[in-house]
């Protein structure tokens, strides 16, 4: 529940934090109630990327209301213990906001699993949010294509789901969201030309919902123009500087190839600020390429260091250690030789 009392503007993302580390667990309804069996949606939820920079709807489901179950798993899980919820706690995740913690340690398997409101608190100043202030004024018809285009694109019918999507634009021609899942769909399709059009529509309908902008910043990624990416990421972060990591990542991506390695660099590091515990550790090797390029070879490779301890099986490892294995020559060599 929103600090005014009322529901939230979308559903939002249910996290358990065990020691610091952040597990997704399910989504609350229309209403912000919720219902989850702790445990069961590992491995649902893709983790963050480039290409998943903001919670995915495709991916996402609708559960239920505020209680836990912590006893059962599916698939033949060793099921969630009272010990394994020590240093454990519970809490809602919706840019823009912040949220109540509700500790979960010294809970018993037979007690009662409601654990009562979580309220989220609204953050001052920040004005880019993921979602969209016109969602309210859309028509019932609207509304009912949209919800279609939601259940066909969650079955990856992308085809039907845009059939979908464009009659609710056409219903309503200031549906935001809209507007955004049809770029979506059209994205998922290689249709890049068209989904540029609807992320655009999407931002013309509510300035202030920055989900179809971190979409245009992708597109644009994908077609290598960086100046692009560069400019629409950082109207994200004008809009949003607390809670888009990945809109820091793609803005020093973008700088980087534009050899603005000071800009680059202070994206990255604000990147690694916001994602204190390397959900993209993509990040690090970027932030080593960047030292690297500005002749801080120590700095470089502590990073791509990191990068490989944290992303051991990665596809690009081997480049990874290439690169490293360069700098660690370079450093040698401008310590010279031991005497």
């Amino acid at each position: 529940m929103v600090d005014d009392g009322l529901p939230p503007p979308e559903p939002v993302l249910i996290e358990r934090i065990c020691n610091g580390q952040p597990r997704p667990e399910g989504y609350t309804d229309s209403k912000g109630r919720f219902s989850v069996t702790l445990g069961q949606n590992q491995g649902m939820f893709q983790d963050a990327s480039v290409g998943n920079m903001n919670d995915d709807p495709f991916a996402g489901n609708t559960i239920g209301r505020g209680s836990t179950n912590p006893t059962m798993t599916p698939g033949g899980r060793r099921p969630i213990t009272e010990r394994d919820l020590a240093g454990c706690e519970i809490r809602a995740s919706l840019p823009g906001y912040r949220s109540d913690i509700i500790p979960l340690a010294g809970r018993r398997v037979l007690d009662n699993p409601e654990i009562g409101t979580i309220f989220l608190k609204r953050i001052a100043g920040v004005q880019g949010l993921t979602y969209s202030m016109t969602t309210a004024l859309a028509p019932k018809e609207a509304k009912k294509a949209y919800e279609k285009g939601l259940e066909s694109a969650k079955k990856t019918k992308w085809a039907e789901a845009q059939t979908h999507f464009q009659k609710a634009v056409d219903l309503y021609p200031k549906y935001a969201i809209a507007w955004h899942e049809l770029g979506r769909v059209m994205a998922m399709q290689k249709n890049d030309a068209d989904a540029r059009k609807a992320f655009g529509e999407a931002f013309a309908a509510d300035d202030k919902f920055v989900k179809p902008l971190i979409d245009l910043a992708q597109v644009a990624a994908r077609e290598s123009k960086w100046d692009e990416v560069v400019e629409t990421t950082d109207r994200v972060i004008k809009l949003n500087p607390y809670d888009f990591a990945g809109a820091y990542f793609m803005n020093s991506i973008g700088n980087l190839q534009m050899q603005k390695y000071d800009e680059a660099e202070k994206s990255a590091r604000e990147a690694l600020k916001l994602d204190p515990r390397n959900t993209v550790p993509k990040t690090q090797h970027i932030m080593g390429i960047i030292l690297a390029n500005k002749q801080d070879y120590e700095g470089a490779a502590k990073h791509m260091r990191q990068y490989l301890q944290l992303a051991p099986n990665a596809r690009d490892t081997e480049i990874v250690k290439k690169q490293l294995a360069e700098i660690d020559r370079l450093i040698a060599g401008k310590a010279g030789p031991e005497k």
